[in-house]
């Protein structure tokens, strides 16, 4: 299904929940609804579901306003955080609830729920309740029941959200070759960024009810287009004045700030940087073992910066001077933002230490 939504807006009371909020879908899409809670994203995707009515804006499926449909008349599959299970129902009656409502013949009943309980590897489980099975064989038993009346577009809100991490990270790997092999568009809410990198072909902020950006994960962490999105995604450093920094002349700009990602840093000896000249001093101030690396906070000039340390290099240790090279920044301010590269690095003779 392709799915489109112009100017969607939503009040609740004198809340302004959803603010001109338009984007298109494609179909077989799988497209994650990201931001910090209260953010707006239940809501676009319950307007969507037909659960609640916009106060302004269209909603289009295949080009077709759906504004004025029911649920039922949309072809929606939804499925919640809660899994929603009827408790007093085996799986086999969970997923094949949908299509008794339907009133479907009996016999395309159950090929079509033998069907999901092989792709949703739940063959064996069919005659049992759901307190008898784990967190995650009731989310794989919500995700069929949706899928059994065949709809057009898979609603997911925090559809992981009560599992424990473990299983979570099993069911993202999951989910992901499900959607595929079904071949069904699919929008899904998290505040989870692993979650939504790792599963979604595009990724759509929400922040205060507006559509900060949307597109690949990639390409939203690389070029973010608003300073939300790049404090948002990943880790950053905030700094004030980032034209002390060798190489970032043009953030003395008015009101310029830079966000600079621990991955755009780059520590080491002075034997270390082909080029040296474009490298500040720095002391290491605190050390966080992270398991495969080391997380590194490092003052440079009076600025707190922090960076990765592989297990294979050099130990570092607190107090010690580093050499620091500042690949790029995200420099914002009033007007307009942008990704720069140290300049230093393109043209080294023109540094002076």
């Amino acid at each position: 299904m392709h799915v489109e939504v112009n100017h969607l807006d939503k009040h609740f009371g004198t809340f302004h929940a959803v603010k001109d909020v338009s984007f298109s879908i494609k179909k077989g899409q799988l497209i994650g609804l990201l931001g910090p809670s209260g953010g707006g994203k239940t809501s676009i995707l319950r307007m969507l579901a037909g659960l609640e009515s916009p106060d302004y804006g269209d909603i289009l499926f295949h080009g077709k306003k759906v504004n004025h449909l029911s649920p039922q008349e949309r072809g929606i599959g939804f499925v919640f955080q809660s899994y929603a299970l009827f408790k007093h129902m085996t799986v086999y009656e969970n997923i094949a609830f949908g299509l008794k409502v339907k009133k479907v013949n009996k016999s395309f009943i159950q090929s079509r729920v033998m069907e999901l309980v092989e792709l949703t590897g739940l063959s064996g489980f069919e005659q049992r309740y759901p307190h008898q099975l784990s967190g995650g064989q009731r989310q794989r038993v919500a995700f069929a029941r949706a899928l059994a009346p065949e709809p057009q577009l898979l609603l997911l809100d925090e559809p992981f959200a009560a599992i424990d991490a473990k299983i979570r990270q099993e069911l993202r790997s999951w989910l992901r070759e499900l959607i595929e092999r079904v071949g069904i568009t699919s929008i899904f809410v998290t505040h989870d960024q692993d979650e939504a990198i790792e599963v979604a072909d595009e990724i759509m902020i929400i922040s205060q009810g507006q559509l900060e950006q949307k597109g690949t994960p990639w390409n939203i962490y690389q070029q973010p287009a608003t300073p939300f999105v790049a404090k948002f995604i990943g880790e950053s450093t905030l700094v004030d004045d980032a034209s002390q920094l060798k190489g970032f002349d043009e953030a003395a700009l008015p009101g310029t700030k830079a966000l600079i990602r621990p991955e755009y840093i780059e520590i080491g000896s002075e034997h270390d940087f082909r080029i040296l000249s474009a490298t500040d001093k720095g002391i290491i101030k605190h050390l966080h073992f992270r398991g495969n690396q080391w997380l590194v906070e490092v003052e440079v000039g009076g600025h707190h910066l922090v960076t990765y340390h592989s297990l294979e290099k050099d130990n570092l240790e607190v107090g010690q001077e580093v050499r620091v090279l500042v690949h790029r920044a995200y420099l914002y301010n009033y007007e307009e933002n942008w990704v720069a590269e140290n300049r230093f690095k393109k043209d080294p003779l023109t540094v002076i230490i």
